[in-house]
């Protein structure tokens, strides 16, 4: 049998298989497995995981190249979050939130960025970042850092990959980055950035939105590069990719209102989508976000940071905690959040009935208003609901 580390003990079929003594394996050491013989991409960090496995996945297909792959979301163009290739190369998104990256033996590895989180496993900070340290052990001989030089934690853990003689490649608006954004601007629902990359500067379409997405295309552009691709054709791949599911998604819109749904669930994440939900209203309307925290324990850790990150947006509606796999913590809940946020008190109502929540958000938007509904729990579904709540609202 097969578990995550979201599947607890007194699951029926986890218990019945150690009742007939079956062997269970953890996720990440299965996937290990099956990229035994391949050069492997690992792509992990605090946020931008999925995105950046997802680009790389994307930009060597558009080389021509058929990696297998396994992403915790799934491609818009295909529908898929994994497939078995025929080429050599495996890139996956290696989960730091449970130190079970740390089963990889990557050719590449990329770190997006390196920023406090699921301290419910580590504890604390210090042994967050010592797990990545102990990745670097991972790479195999020969093998490349690609880290983001724009992310003190994750420039930190390349200086100390450099020091260690590891071959290290940066990617960001650092001079001395190998991949450098050098200007990025809003286009629409994407961007149009200019990079500089081996001696040349390249323009660039992208169709995704915010400058987070850029630096993640960056850092894929490294890693195919390393992995033997060629830059040209990778620069169209990462043109063509258009996004994962639950990534700044839209989702519809309804009596002028534009509906998006994303599965940040990281303060860093939400600040990040958030101000690429501003550049894509452009000033021509507000951004209304409803939040769902994930986990208590992250709420309790994290409330004054989700607050001000909420606080990028016009109007804030936060849910109760998505508690996944904990139980209720006495005194967490989604107003901790919700009293953090620094706007105005009626710009911001904690909703704790999942079922209102379409209702108030409906209410709160107006034509032009950019919605989006955001957190790795059930929240996903309120969008269709949401939709609908202003088309009645619009037709009443």
């Amino acid at each position: 049998m097969v578990v995550s580390s979201a599947i607890r003990e007194t699951n029926p079929e986890l218990a019945a298989a150690r009742e007939r003594g079956l062997p269970v394996v953890h996720r990440a050491q299965a996937l290990a497995a099956l990229t035994a013989g391949r050069r492997l991409a690992a792509v992990t960090g605090t946020a931008g995981k999925t995105s950046t496995t997802s680009m790389l996945t994307v930009a060597l297909q558009h080389c021509g190249l058929d990696p297998s792959f396994a992403i915790g979301g799934d491609l818009a163009a295909s529908g898929s979050g994994a497939h078995e290739g025929s080429g050599d190369v495996f890139v996956v998104e290696a989960d730091e939130s449970d130190a079970s990256f740390l089963a990889f033996s990557p050719t590449v590895a990329v770190v997006t960025n390196v920023e406090a989180d699921h301290l419910d496993h580590y504890g604390s900070p210090e042994a967050y970042v010592a797990a990545f340290d102990e990745f670097l052990g991972r790479i195999v001989p020969g093998g490349t850092l690609v880290a983001c030089a724009d992310d003190p934690g994750a420039a930190a853990l390349a200086a100390r990959a450099d020091a260690r003689g590891i071959r290290v490649r940066r990617y960001g608006r650092a001079a001395a980055a190998d991949a450098r954004l050098v200007d990025f601007r809003p286009d629409g629902t994407g961007a149009r950035i200019v990079l500089f990359h081996e001696g040349r500067e390249h323009l660039l379409r992208l169709a995704v939105p915010g400058e987070h997405m850029a630096l993640n295309a960056l850092g894929a552009l490294l890693a195919g590069a390393e992995l033997g691709a060629e830059p040209e054709a990778l620069l169209a791949g990462l043109a063509a990719f258009d996004g994962v599911r639950r990534r700044f998604e839209f989702r519809g819109r309804a009596a002028g209102v534009a509906v998006y749904d994303d599965y940040a669930h990281h303060p860093s994440k939400v600040a990040a989508q958030l101000r690429a939900a501003r550049q894509v209203v452009d000033g021509h309307g507000r951004v209304v976000v409803a939040f769902q925290p994930h986990l208590y324990s992250r709420t309790r850790d994290f409330a004054a940071e989700f607050g001000a990150a909420l606080g990028i947006a016009d109007e804030v509606v936060v849910l109760d905690v998505y508690g996944a796999r904990e139980d209720p913590q006495p005194g967490v809940s989604g107003k901790l959040v919700a009293d953090a946020v620094p706007l105005p008190p009626e710009r911001v109502r904690f909703v704790p009935h999942w079922e209102d929540v379409p209702a108030v958000v409906a209410a709160v938007a107006t034509a032009g208003d950019l919605v989006i509904t955001m957190g790795a729990g059930d929240v996903t579904v309120l969008a269709p609901e949401i939709l609908l709540e202003l088309e009645r609202r619009e037709g009443g």
